[in-house]
């Protein structure tokens, strides 16, 4: 076989794995809600709430019309539960947060263990306005928030990571776009979410991102500190696979052309 030929032998079994490895990911599989008609269905879907779950850390702010009134309800940094608040000294300070424990109580200011697992923001807010009447003068204006949201992205993805954020209606799609959103060899169709629940008990839920019902699944709305895996296709292993190899046997196959080399130049 002459050299020519070789290269060109050569140059076509390359090509032909390269095209191996890129028709097995279909572009169907590369698309997300591919029956998007579902949603024209007249069945009425759920709206999301946030529910607040042990470790999660809550910002309340109660005010009144008389700031006084309503200091020894707001804690700051540096100030201890004990110590009333006054607004002499404070106005620059950071809200201090409620860590919510095992048990879903968090310790508030005059009011002691309050349980707020399984509240919304928004019935936390109704719940706290009730308890605060006996020591107001007027209904208070209570504001609750999460301060510590965050989950994480890992595997197939452009920037995998842990991220945090402000919202709490957050959906998978917003989670992954975050992390810079699926790579092309990614499996989109078996997506892995981990979750905690109140107990302490983690599962594992697979969604298939490639359909638009999945908007109707319990697991559409990521809360706090769940994992999102998303698993890397099998052409992506095979051709990580097969460039580590590549270059373990270069380098192999330079070292023995080396010594094939110096032998032959000590027997000539």
């Amino acid at each position: 076989m002459t050299l020519r030929l070789r290269k060109t032998f050569l140059g076509c079994a390359i090509i032909a794995a390269l095209l191996g490895v890129t028709s097995c990911s279909s572009y169907e599989s590369a698309l997300y809600m591919q029956d998007s008609e579902v949603f024209n269905e007249t069945s009425k879907a759920q709206l999301y709430d946030f529910r607040i779950m042990p470790k999660d850390e809550l910002t309340i702010v109660v005010s009144t019309t008389n700031p006084e009134a309503s200091a020894p309800f707001v804690r700051k940094l540096g100030q201890s539960k004990e110590f009333a608040a006054t607004t002499t000294g404070m106005q620059n300070s950071n809200l201090l947060g409620y860590l919510v424990d095992n048990n879903g109580y968090i310790d508030f200011p005059v009011l002691g263990m309050v349980k707020v697992m399984g509240m919304t923001t928004r019935e936390c807010e109704a719940h706290f306005r009730e308890l605060l009447k006996p020591y107001l003068k007027e209904v208070p204006n209570v504001t609750v928030s999460t301060s510590n949201y965050k989950f994480s992205v890992l595997g197939e993805v452009a920037s995998p990571g842990t991220y945090s954020s402000t919202n709490e209606k957050m959906t998978i799609y917003e989670a992954l776009a975050l992390a810079g959103d699926m790579t092309l060899f990614s499996v989109r169709d078996n997506v892995q979410l981990m979750r905690e629940d109140a107990t302490g008990k983690r599962t594992v839920y697979t969604l298939d991102l490639t359909r638009a019902d999945v908007a109707n699944s319990p697991y559409f709305y990521i809360q706090q500190n769940d994992v999102i895996y998303v698993k890397p296709t099998k052409a992506k292993v095979r051709s990580n696979t097969f460039s580590t190899n590549a270059s373990m046997w270069i380098t192999l196959l330079s070292l023995v052309t080396s010594i094939t080399t110096f032998v032959i130049a000590l027997s000539k």
